[in-house]
């Protein structure tokens, strides 16, 4: 039956972070000296219109339906789906203290600390690798939004999870989405070339892609296709939109970006 749990209003909870239409808290469970580990909570942003409120509480709804299913080590467990005290529904996940993958990429750029060593990108790999195949063989579910903020790390890369199932598709016998109503949503730098055509074919192939570009997001600590055209010699690394070339970044997506391989160490020789 459903978790008896009192989630307290945003206001009373440390913000961990927020995404589309939502925003993550942490909530501490250790009343009176019990030793209870904390769960991350994922509320609608009430800043919302209230069309928008309903798209995402939809969105939320489902993924609750979808993580309450799932058991694995490289996957975001699930915790409780419930309302909180301010009358929103709420998801309730594990949480050990993880921070994004996005969020240690932009620390690592701000720092110019160049490429993540190949030992701990590998490390990733296998880690949403394993996740992934679980999602598409066990589960039979595209995830449909794989991308660095939706990978969380513990620590010095000692857990690496998978995240956010809110958008993910099922797949048929043949790995195969095939549900005409159904389409991919992901993030376009991300996304693969079939998700960018009308009326393409959606695999288990299109988190493939964007898992491929998650780990060149490591090597390069960039976004995909957002520094066309960048004169690498600039000290400011921040998104500068004077230079943005649109037809360029469209008529990029999809593909592989550029890797500059004298920025990577010897490590990556192995």
């Amino acid at each position: 039956g459903p978790v008896s749990v009192t989630i307290p209003a945003s206001p009373f909870m440390q913000k961990l972070g927020y995404g589309t239409g939502v925003n993550v808290y942490l909530m501490k469970r250790s009343p009176r000296g019990l030793s209870r580990s904390p769960w991350a909570v994922k509320k609608i942003n009430s800043k919302c219109n209230r069309n928008q409120q309903s798209i995402y509480q939809q969105r939320l709804n489902e993924e609750a339906k979808i993580l309450r299913n799932l058991q694995h080590p490289n996957i975001v467990g699930y915790r409780a789906f419930t309302e909180a005290t301010d009358g929103s529904m709420c998801l309730a996940m594990e949480y050990g203290g993880e921070k994004s993958l996005n969020d240690l990429i932009e620390e690592r750029s701000t720092q110019r600390l160049g490429p993540f060593p190949a030992a701990t990108i590998f490390k990733v790999a296998l880690s949403m690798a394993r996740g992934l195949k679980y999602l598409h063989n066990d589960k039979k579910l595209l995830h449909g939004d794989i991308k660095s903020s939706n990978v969380v790390v513990k620590g010095d890369f000692e857990a690496i999870k998978i995240c956010d199932v809110g958008v993910s598709l099922p797949l048929d016998e043949n790995m195969t989405v095939s549900d005409p109503e159904l389409c991919y949503i992901g993030t376009e730098p991300w996304k693969p070339k079939e998700a960018l055509q009308d009326d393409s074919i959606i695999t288990d192939k299109a988190d493939i892609f964007p898992f491929g570009l998650t780990l060149w997001e490591m090597m390069t600590l960039a976004v995909p296709h957002l520094n066309l055209g960048d004169d690498s010699n600039d000290e400011d690394d921040s998104f500068d939109e004077d230079c943005f070339d649109e037809e360029e970044y469209y008529a990029a997506l999809g593909t592989r970006p550029a890797l500059n391989m004298d920025e990577l160490d010897s490590s990556y020789q192995q």
